[in-house]
């Protein structure tokens, strides 16, 4: 085909597998992309085979965007497809529960922590308070950042579920589909949307610069070390941080979403 927009206007017109097939070499590096940015949190231990296995769910969440993407909306593919790459690997993460589950008791009690000194100081608590009332050095609670950051990467992409009739709203979801929402839909939305920007503008400033680099501009962790000028493993540690933060905010919030 002479041009990207030919050929989506030809392949949704026919459906011609052949077609779909150059799509889908055409995009293939959106896959590889996600991977390399969740091996991020990943144990060191993974295997090829299973790194293989999570390019095969980006393939599958790349089909699904192939056929429901409308070009006629003026939204770039990469923009449509991405969060669904990113949700069918993490629902495969999910199903596999790679973290273990002291780890996860650990990121548990550290966003209690969080949740209790902000609360208590009205304010982000720093380092020096959280390692004082865990009763721990400041290199104990790094290497405790660097154990429980397999457990960061699947919060912000978790579904929020609405309490009054069970249905979920993912980080996916807020943006545009083929099919026009219903207005309290719509509600929903523009609610966890806020809430989430909210919880976000009272993280420290550099924490904030890492979640917006890194979620919003798709930068990976080595990119923005280079922009903060600090190391990968320290911005891994800002992103972990940041995340369990929110999630101890938005968990103040149950009385509309059950998180």
């Amino acid at each position: 085909m002479d041009t990207t927009q030919e050929l989506w206007n030809e392949y949704k017109k026919t459906k011609d597998r052949k077609l779909k097939a150059e799509i889908i070499d055409k995009y293939l590096y959106l896959v590889k992309y996600v991977v390399d940015r969740i091996q991020i949190g990943l144990p060191s231990d993974r295997s090829g085979s299973e790194v293989d296995d999570l390019i095969s769910c980006g393939v599958i969440g790349m089909m699904d965007a192939i056929e429901k993407f409308a070009p006629e909306r003026g939204i770039k593919f990469q923009t449509y497809a991405l969060p669904r790459i990113r949700g069918a690997i993490l629902d495969e993460l999910r199903a596999l529960d790679w973290a273990p589950r002291l780890v996860r008791q650990k990121a548990r009690k550290l966003e209690r922590v969080y949740k209790v000194l902000e609360d208590r100081l009205l304010r982000a608590a720093t380092d020096v308070e959280v390692c004082k009332e865990m009763e721990i050095t400041l290199a104990e609670f790094h290497n405790l950042l660097n154990e429980v950051n397999s457990t960061t990467l699947l919060s912000l992409n978790k579904s929020w579920k609405i309490k009054e009739d069970g249905r979920s709203i993912q980080r996916m979801d807020m943006i545009e589909d083929d099919k026009e929402p219903d207005p309290e839909t719509v509600v929903e939305k523009n609610e966890v949307k806020h809430l989430l920007k909210e919880s976000i503008k009272k993280l420290p400033e550099r924490e904030k610069i890492v979640i917006a680099l890194y979620y919003y501009e798709g930068l990976t962790l080595k990119e923005i070390g280079r922009v903060l000028e600090v190391s990968e493993s320290r911005i891994c540690q800002m992103h972990t941080k940041a995340v369990l933060r929110l999630r101890s905010r938005l968990g103040k919030l149950r009385e509309i979403l059950v998180v």
